[in-house]
């Protein structure tokens, strides 16, 4: 039987839970408990693990309040390719920034699939992990969001406050033999 370790944290958009299976990070949801756990893996052993998840939770908790630095978690993405092609692209989109479904479908090479880029958007169990808050409509307005509006308002928000702080990166002044 599949084992899927998982710890529950608080963070500045509220409480989460995170889960873990043998290949990395599976599951970041907020208000997520244990029913939702069982629901998404009804064939696993579900262990909960507060001191060896405590290090992941603090690398979440930190990544929600600072998302522009790297968790550097191994994610376990499950669902079908074009859900996981779709996850992976949102992962491209920079901090601060936002794509349209159209967008993104686009990218994929798939122009047409605009809706179902936002129904893989809606499978995505890894808030935050991979960024689907970062995809609006075409007109730029805020659409649905698995965890709630003003949650993905707050995490666009914070965001474009951190990249409008990072530094310029100026490039090196190539120097020249003499």
């Amino acid at each position: 039987m599949n084992t899927i370790r998982y710890a529950f944290g608080d963070s500045s958009l509220g409480p989460f839970v995170a889960a873990l299976s043998a290949r990395g990070l599976a599951v970041v949801a907020f208000d997520a408990g244990l029913t939702e756990l069982e629901a998404r893996f009804p064939d696993a052993d579900l262990v909960e693990d507060q001191t060896a998840l405590g290090d992941t939770i603090g690398k979440l908790a930190a990544l929600i309040d600072h998302p522009e630095n790297d968790a550097g978690l191994t994610l376990d993405l499950q669902g079908s390719d074009f859900e996981c092609r779709v996850w992976n692209a949102l992962r491209e989109i920079p901090v601060g920034t936002t794509s349209t479904y159209g967008e993104i479908a686009a990218r994929l090479g798939l122009p047409r699939q605009a809706r179902e880029v936002g129904e893989a958007c809606a499978a995505n169990k890894l808030a935050v992990v991979v960024p689907c808050h970062r995809v609006v409509k075409k007109d730029g307005s805020i659409s649905g969001y698995r965890w709630g509006v003003p949650r993905k308002r707050k995490l666009l928000e914070r965001e474009h406050s951190a990249r409008l702080l990072q530094p310029a990166v100026v490039p090196p002044h190539r120097m020249t033999a003499s």
